[in-house]
């Protein structure tokens, strides 16, 4: 890529920016390298592992990058047999360490969330535990080797420890030593070139004795080793000597651990350079609220919403552009200071952008497009370089992009055509822009020139559009309006800033008709888009509007219905009491009738049986009155041995007499009078042959069998008791309780409750084809 249409469209600032984010020195290397692509699969490939970046930054937040250092000259020192020192390896043991973490982060992350580049690159990353166990064996973390590096330095140094004690106890019992203190500047021990030395006053040097390794500054003071520890010095010397032959053999021996792995933690420095790279991009993105674009090769360019990088975004105007799509060319046009070369810097630096792997300030969906080469002529670059500021200048420019353009070529031209006389420059710039159109290449242009906007109306490959400017405040909004060509507003600005009326209409009156014309034109387009700007600014106030009625009417529907819903389990909750209530009083009635036949040898008394109906009926009087309004026609035709439910005693009977009025019915071994409305006419059932388990609907009056399943064991039993009550006042002789096999908890409870119970004569469980130990039969009294 153009290095210089780099430094015009500031692509510099964003490596820097990216550099910044990078967390090693290896990483910060790579992203000054950085280039844009000009392959649509290296591009795509790049982008995709900047969009993995931000997935493991969005679901880890900080990476650990703690501990790697810059280590290849290193490596490559170990490799061709050169000695490294102990900080160097110590320096290649954290790394190695800082590694291992690094890759079983991604690949832990990996195994839940898909992160192929970088789990590609995690792979290659090193775990060397042995090579870095057995450097920090021998260094610690200050850079020093331990005495336990080997054998042979431990025994040196223990040495040196017994020679240097025998040493300071020599020295110590000379400053303890009344005739010495006289002689001595300063009762203490020190050392100078290596060797144990005592301050001497100089006077005192020939009666002292000794070698003489230093004085201070003003002669006074000699630093003398007195004779009774030279011997020892000279021993002390010969095991730091061998000392130091023994460190050397110990870091010898740990840089060929490391030469030999060096292609290896080559490999692994690159992807952890790789690594930090992607990390650092995606950083960047976050920074930035930056988007993935779709890239393309056909020349398209769609920004969504799009803001200039270096531009603050609080207080930056978006901007909507496209190119490529339905037009090659954009020609922006509008006042000075209103947004055009921000506009088009900013569309060329996403490009590069784009091409670099980098995702864009822009919205999703946005599109870019990748081109071999990036042609650029900003007018502001006598900042960067003053030998560009004159029209020839940047005519040199333009005459190298010419020369070069193509099809894939992106060509960003600011105010192409400046710098001479206007009708001589709109006629160049008109020609130049020609040819681009005929090379095929994607151009953005701004000017001033209206013979330009005549342009793009003439031909369809180009496209008018402006920077908007508000002529009431006399500012630019900054918006981008593509379609609509762009007026320069020198008239209205200077009007507003005082110029007198009389100067404005002067100068209007002398402009040429033909761009009289093309401005009357302009004006009459801004007026109809402003006006279908407002319209539409209503339309979506109206919108709003009919969405926050319709919450709330969504908002009422909802509270009605939650209303009615408690009114409705209000209604429930009364209805289950009465119910309850009427069971009560019906198990009462029951235990009742239980007690008189227990008394009476179920002998009855009719003013008992008819005192006993009468609660029965009362506590349940609205099931009563549904029963009672059947047809009258089928109750005339009841005789003797037909069988009728009993509507007030929800149980089946059968007749003995039948009456004018009323009739003699027999429930069970009970015999009662009735009226001839409180009972309905059965229908004779059909004969079949059943097998199992009888089950009937659930409104019949006694049903065959009890289910039981899913109940637990106390609610079993008062099921139970109600149901056998009912079962013998229908005259049942034998019944069906299901419990299930499960456990066998419940089984066990039923049956346990069955011995003790009145009504029961004997049980058993079920046979074949009865559900075995899954079903109770229960033979009745």
């Amino acid at each position: 890529m153009n290095q210089r249409v780099l430094q015009v469209l500031e692509y510099h600032k964003i490596r820097e920016m990216l550099v910044a984010k990078a967390s090693t020195a290896i990483g910060k290397e790579l992203a000054e390298r950085i280039e844009p692509f000009v392959l649509l699969s290296d591009v795509q490939s790049a982008l995709d592992a900047t969009e993995e970046g931000k997935t493991v930054y969005r679901l880890k937040g900080l990476i650990p990058f703690g501990g790697i250092r810059d280590i290849r000259q290193s490596v490559k020192r170990s490799a061709v047999g050169s000695t490294l020192d102990a900080a160097e390896l110590l320096d290649v043991a954290d790394t190695i360490a800082a590694s291992r973490r690094l890759r079983k982060f991604l690949l832990d992350l990996a195994e839940q969330n898909p992160l192929p580049i970088l789990q590609g690159w995690a792979e290659q990353l090193v775990e060397m535990r042995s090579q870095e166990e057995e450097i920090r064996s021998a260094i610690d973390q200050n850079g020093q080797v331990v005495d336990h590096a080997s054998p042979e330095l431990y025994r040196i140094r223990g040495e040196m420890r017994s020679l240097q004690a025998r040493v300071r106890e020599r020295l110590d019992s000379m400053l303890r030593n009344p005739d010495y203190q006289k002689m001595m500047q300063d009762a203490i021990v020190t050392i100078r070139n290596d060797r144990y030395c005592i301050p001497v006053k100089a006077e005192h040097r020939a009666a002292f004795g000794g070698i003489v390794h230093d004085q201070s500054a003003s002669g006074a003071t000699l630093f003398i080793e007195p004779a009774a520890v030279v011997s020892l010095n000279n021993s002390l010397r010969e095991m730091e000597t061998k000392e130091r032959r023994e460190i050397e053999r110990i870091l010898s021996r740990l840089t060929a651990v490391i030469g030999a792995e060096a292609e290896v933690l080559k490999i692994g420095l690159e992807a952890l350079a790789q690594i930090d790279f992607i990390i650092a991009k995606a950083l960047l993105a976050h920074e930035m609220k930056a988007n993935p674009p779709i890239v393309n090769e056909e020349g398209r360019i769609r920004l969504k919403n799009s803001f200039h990088p270096l531009l603050d975004r609080r207080i930056a105007v978006p901007i909507d552009v496209h190119l490529g799509i339905d037009f090659s060319m954009l020609l922006i046009t509008g006042p000075n200071t209103g947004g055009k070369t921000v506009t088009l810097k900013t569309i060329g630096l996403l490009v590069l952008m784009a091409m670099s792997g980098l995702q864009i300030p822009a919205d999703e969906g946005s599109e870019i497009s990748i081109f071999e080469e990036i042609f650029a002529d900003i007018g502001d670059e006598q900042s960067i370089e003053q030998s560009l500021s004159t029209f020839s200048s940047h005519m040199k420019n333009i005459i190298g992009i010419l020369e070069s353009v193509n099809f894939r070529s992106l060509v960003l031209f600011d105010e192409l055509g400046a710098g001479t006389d206007p009708a001589e420059g709109a006629a160049l710039a008109q020609a130049i822009l020609e040819f681009l159109r005929k090379r095929g290449a994607k151009v953005v242009v701004t000017t001033h020139y209206s013979e330009l906007k005549e342009y793009a109306y003439t031909q369809k490959e180009a496209m008018n559009a402006s920077v908007e400017f508000d002529s009431e405040s006399l500012r630019p909004t900054y918006r981008l309006l593509v379609g609509v060509p762009g007026r320069s507003n020198a008239f209205a600005i200077s009007q507003r800033l005082g110029l007198r009326e009389e100067i404005v209409k002067d100068a209007q009156s002398r402009m040429n008709r033909q761009d009289v014309r093309v401005d009357d034109l302009i004006r009459q387009l801004e007026e109809n888009r402003l006006q279908a700007e407002r319209e539409r600014q209503e339309a979506e106030r109206v919108r709003k509007e009919m969405e926050q009625l319709r919450a709330q009417l969504d908002k009422e529907q909802e509270q009605f219905l939650l209303g009615r819903d408690r009114l409705v389990e209000q209604a429930e909750e009364e209805a289950r009491q009465i119910v309850k209530k009427a069971d009560r009083e019906a198990q009462e009635i029951l235990q009742e009738l239980r007690r008189i036949r227990q008394r009476e040898q179920a002998n009855f008394k009719e003013h008992e049986l008819i005192e006993l109906r009468k609660k029965l009926e009362s506590a349940a009087p609205a099931r009563r009155e549904r029963r009672i309004q059947r047809k009258s026609a089928e109750r005339k035709e009841i005789r003797p041995g037909d069988t009728v439910q009993v509507l007030t005693l929800n149980q089946k009977g059968t007749v003995l007499e039948v009456g004018p009025d009323e009739l003699q019915v027999q429930i069970g071994s009970m015999k009662t009078k009735l009226k001839l409305s409180s009972v309905e006419k059965l229908a004779e059932p059909k004969k079949q042959e059943t097998r199992g388990i009888v089950r009937r609907k659930s409104d019949e009056p006694t049903r065959l069998e009890l289910d039981l399943r899913g109940t637990t064991i106390e609610e079993a039993k008062y099921e139970i008791d109600r149901y056998l009550d009912n079962a013998v006042m229908a005259g049942l002789s034998q019944v069906s309780i299901i419990h299930g096999k499960g456990t066998g908890a419940l089984r066990a409870g039923v049956q346990e409750f069955l011995k003790a119970h009145p009504q029961v004569r004997s049980f058993r469980n079920g046979e074949h084809g009865e559900g075995h130990t899954g079903v109770t039969i229960v033979t009745l009294k």
